[in-house]
């Protein structure tokens, strides 16, 4: 999903006020880790992530193959915390900004 830079913004700011659901240590992305974020969106369409200091892999690299593994779309990705969106199919909670086709 490619979302406009208003919808980015809007999810932004509505996960400066999450807390990490997921900690990614020094195991690395993990097949565990990728199901568990896979089950997380089940209950939440938006969900932020940790990467610890002890974690050999680069954030931005963790976080592209999550957004793959996962059938989400990357938000951002600030120093080592990660923030993933995928919409409910049934019924989607969070009300994106309209894409406006000026």
């Amino acid at each position: 999903m490619n979302l406009t830079s208003k919808q980015r913004a809007y999810l932004k700011s509505l996960a400066s006020n999450l807390k990490p659901v997921f900690q990614i240590g020094k195991g690395g992305l993990t097949p565990e880790v990728t199901n568990a974020v896979g089950e997380c969106f089940n209950n939440n369409e938006l969900i932020k992530l940790a990467v610890l200091k002890n974690c050999e892999e680069d954030a931005v690299s963790i976080a592209g193959a999550l957004a793959e593994r996962t059938n989400s779309t990357l938000v951002q990705v600030i120093g080592k915390k990660i923030v993933l969106y995928k919409p409910d199919k049934d019924k989607p909670k969070i009300e994106l900004p309209k894409r406006s086709f000026s």
